[in-house]
């Protein structure tokens, strides 16, 4: 047991290692060449210089930005995958990002509405919406909520609220250049007052959340059960919802509806951890960030000179792992 816990630790510093390399890799890479050398100089006696504005005011909100977003999907995917026993749960396959897409794209094309703060609450808003509408449509039928149910409602609501998002912009030339690059999910461009802004609601999250994995698994062997050993069902649901909208909320506001990093992150997760949702939360806070750290790195050079959002490069990896799943569950029924 002790050996275990042991290498489990073990597991987080190394894993909090490598997010700190791919931070740095972050600041430094890029399409101007610059070097740890220019990093710390920006850092510590900022010149004004073409270099260091770079570094100062793009790179370093990036990282910042690539990091927060990135643990924020996966812990919320956790949540979800461990509350609704389903393992194809996340904010991107239960249409969450699409609801808080949708609300924040009507809101910019018919209010005006572009200030940091007001997309944060637009998309929360819009992600409650899509949650609630995707567990009221899969509660439909004498069996109840299901997790085959779950995913093909969550599938339906994505798609209808892709579709409005696709309706508002085709008639709206100026919002379509405004979100464009946003929708493919991007954290590229962002300033830390936009970061500010969702950085409370953030961490907020991430700290009760880390309280919740003794919960998590008792719900993850079934309500009857956790209702026999005196849990309050209802109102741990509640605050479990709540935590997925402000996280997956907060991520698609400053970064966009990125996908499939709430899929995979928990699976992953739970192969080096196991089942236990005190220790597959902060593995996860850890994967998220180091994933997206990743796919954000990538996303420079691919192309290069030119960028991919990196939503693609999510996209790239989650698709077929969502299908694997998919068929790995019906190939279960």
């Amino acid at each position: 047991m002790l050996y275990n816990k042991l290498l489990k630790v073990t597991g987080l510093v190394l894993l909090a290692f490598m997010g700190i390399v791919l931070f740095v890799a972050s600041i430094v890479l890029g399409y101007t060449d610059t070097s740890w050398r220019i990093v710390k100089e920006a850092l510590s006696g900022f010149d004004g210089s073409n270099a260091h504005l770079i570094v100062r005011e793009l790179r370093i909100p990036r990282a910042i930005t690539a990091t927060l977003v990135g643990a924020a999907l996966a812990v919320s995917g956790a949540v979800m995958q461990a509350l609704t026993r389903n393992p194809m749960a996340s904010p991107g396959i239960l249409g969450v990002n699409a609801g808080a897409g949708f609300f924040i794209v009507a809101g910019i094309s018919f209010f005006g509405l572009q200030s940091s703060m007001n997309m944060v609450w637009l998309s929360f808003a819009g992600a409650i919406v899509a949650a609630l509408s995707v567990y009221g449509f899969a509660a439909v039928g004498r069996e109840g909520i299901t997790p085959l149910k779950l995913t093909l409602a969550g599938a339906t609501i994505a798609a209808l609220f892709t579709s409005f998002i696709t309706a508002l912009l085709i008639g709206d030339e100026q919002t379509l250049d405004t979100v464009l690059f946003w929708l493919a999910g991007s954290v590229q461009g962002r300033s830390m007052e936009q970061i500010m802004t969702v950085l409370p609601f953030l961490l907020g999250g991430y700290i009760v959340v880390m309280f919740m994995g003794r919960t998590l698994n008792v719900f993850a062997v079934g309500e009857d059960i956790a209702k026999g050993l005196g849990q309050r069902i209802i109102q741990f649901q509640l605050l479990a919802l709540l935590i997925v909208v402000i996280l997956a909320g907060s991520s698609v506001a400053i970064a966009g509806p990125i996908g499939f990093v709430g899929l995979i992150i928990p699976h992953i997760a739970r192969a080096l951890v196991g089942i236990d949702n005190r220790w597959v939360i902060p593995y996860c806070l850890l994967l998220g960030a180091i994933l997206l750290l990743a796919a954000d790195l990538s996303a420079r050079f691919i192309a290069f000179p030119k960028e991919v959002p990196v939503g693609v490069m999510t996209a790239l990896v989650g698709a077929p792992f969502f299908i694997y799943m998919a068929r790995r569950e019906l190939m279960t029924k």
